[in-house]
């Protein structure tokens, strides 16, 4: 096994090696990307498929430093306003009103408060944490709901264009979807001018890696069914990837 693995790697084609090693990025270093390499990665977005071509998307690209800065910090102050009404274990009292609420929100919104960005907002909301890890480009990426079809899934073809180009270049990328923490302030929707039929949920943090961090990732096995014969013959089951267990 361990041979054929080590097979594996040395014949992946230049396009597997981006997808295989670019890994998330939450350390940047301060100093920006060129424009260049900026329009090289928007343009791969540009070129990415999407439902009827109706591209429903468009680019805002933000690399002031004062402007990320009031970002940060608006959005900081949103994850504490957010916490402060969610979060039911501070206190007895807290719990006996705030716990029926708090839950009723977590389950109509499962996704955005699942266990994992609860407990981001958490420690954004005790300063524990950065929004935007300090990025010093970010790339917004609006959705336009009059797309064909999921205009969300076209986004994030797009996006993933846009980080395998970034990562093929040398530079680090990080998906963020708390931008939406600054769509609860009017002035960042008026701002970056977010209105119907556009609306902004998720971002991408660009910049050059503080340290190295290429290299594949454990992934969960998959259980693959390969139906190839008729509707009466049950399918051939394969295991798809290595356990890292």
């Amino acid at each position: 096994m361990a041979e054929q693995k080590e097979q594996d790697l040395n014949t992946w084609t230049d396009v597997e090696k981006v997808i295989f090693q670019r890994r998330s990025i939450r350390a940047f270093k301060k100093d920006p990307l060129p424009d260049f390499m900026i329009r090289r990665i928007l343009e791969a977005g540009r070129f990415a498929p999407s439902a009827g071509n109706a591209q429903p998307w468009k680019f805002v690209v933000v690399n002031s430093p004062e402007i990320l800065a009031e970002m940060e910090k608006d959005a900081v102050r949103i994850a504490k306003i957010m916490m402060w009404f969610l979060d039911y274990t501070r206190s007895r009292i807290r719990q006996l009103f705030l716990k029926p609420i708090s839950k009723l929100f977590i389950w109509l919104y499962h996704n955005e408060l699942h266990p994992v960005p609860m407990g981001l907002l958490q420690r954004i909301s005790m300063n524990k944490a950065p929004v935007f890890h300090h990025a010093p480009t970010l790339i917004l990426l609006m959705e336009d709901r009059r797309g064909v079809s999921r205009p969300a899934i076209d986004i994030g073809i797009c996006g993933q264009n846009m980080v395998l180009t970034a990562h093929s270049l040398g530079a680090g990328s990080c998906w963020i979807g708390l931008i939406k923490l600054l769509m609860y302030y009017p002035k960042w929707r008026k701002f970056f001018g977010v209105q119907y039929p556009y609306r902004l949920e998720v971002c991408l943090a660009l910049g050059w890696p503080k340290v190295p961090a290429d290299g594949p990732v454990p992934r969960e096995v998959q259980i693959v069914h390969w139906f190839e014969k008729s509707l009466n013959d049950a399918p051939r089951i394969e295991t798809q990837g290595e356990s890292y267990e």
